[in-house]
């Protein structure tokens, strides 16, 4: 199995720990990656509000590339395979806006002729990797861990875009992931909604409550931990939880872990190699529960 890899700013940014953790756990799943260190930004979905076709025609450069590399893409973050996905789906369903696109990224010799697929790590592990492969590759289940799964918005819907009709599973992937690395599921209602992150620095107060409704209700659901795949929203529910909590005047620490993160502990990996000494919330408690620590 082998995939363009595509690991976004955040994990090369704000968040490497999430960057540290894959590339801990990828060879170990057959997977060989080619990462795409001359790709752009995917926009967001912030550029898209201002200028759609300006953040569709970067994301087709992106998949002109992989085009060439005769790749699928490997995302390690939500926001960038939902936004990616709706990129792709405008183009592939609209020839002559397509057309349009290619005129443009004509300037650099690049034409994408409609055929790259993107694909989440997350939905990697379950549809190409296999449970069965996963499963072998457990050295160390996650007994007794409680973990509350939080999808984020992008990577839920729209599911036109996203591949739900031919993939249904997509939707409770997380959860499937989290039983089959041996922990309990905990499930709350927060778990696809927003993070609070798309309006941090317009309305923090909003911000700040948002990650202070996922965490609490997730830990007064009994979750030890909450595993997301997508950074952004990991920086705003862990970089920001102590600050929630200040604002709502109680006290949180809820760990947010990234999704490899979680995976690399099943198999047996030492939590600083995954980058855990680098999450603001300390899962040093958690971890103690399976005997890590």
């Amino acid at each position: 199995m082998r995939y363009a890899f595509f690991p976004g700013c955040v994990s090369k940014g704000a968040c490497p720990e999430l960057y540290q953790s894959v590339i801990q756990v990828y060879p170990k799943l057959g997977i060989a990656l080619e990462e795409m260190t001359t790709a752009s930004c995917t926009g967001a979905g912030v550029l898209q509000e201002k200028d759609e076709k300006l953040g569709d025609v970067l994301n087709a450069r992106t998949f002109a590339l992989a085009e060439q590399q005769g790749l699928p893409i490997m995302t390690i973050c939500s926001t960038c395979q939902g936004v990616m996905s709706q990129a792709n789906h405008r183009l592939t369903t609209q020839p002559a806006y397509l057309q349009e696109v290619n005129d443009m990224l004509q300037e650099e010799g690049l034409s994408y002729r409609g055929t790259t697929t993107i694909k989440h790590f997350l939905w990697i592990l379950l549809e190409d990797v296999g449970e069965d492969v996963l499963r072998a590759k457990i050295t160390k289940p996650l007994t007794g861990l409680r973990a509350a799964p939080f999808y984020g918005c992008y990577i839920q819907r729209p599911t036109e875009a996203l591949g739900f009709e031919e993939h249904p599973d997509r939707g409770k992937s997380l959860e499937r992931i989290i039983e089959i690395l041996g922990a309990e599921v905990v499930d709350f209602p927060g778990k696809t909604r927003c993070c609070g992150f798309p309006i941090l620095t317009i309305n923090k107060i909003n911000s700040l409550s948002m990650v202070a409704t996922h965490t609490q209700d997730a830990k007064s659901h009994g979750a030890d931990i909450m595993v997301t795949p997508c950074p952004l929203c990991h920086l705003n529910l862990d970089g920001m939880q102590s600050q929630a909590a200040s604002q709502h005047h109680t006290s949180i620490n809820l760990p947010i872990l990234h999704l490899p993160q979680l995976l690399g502990l099943a198999m047996g990996m030492d939590p600083k190699s995954l980058g855990l000494n680098r999450n603001l919330i300390s899962a040093t408690t958690a971890l103690q529960k399976i005997g890590v620590g």
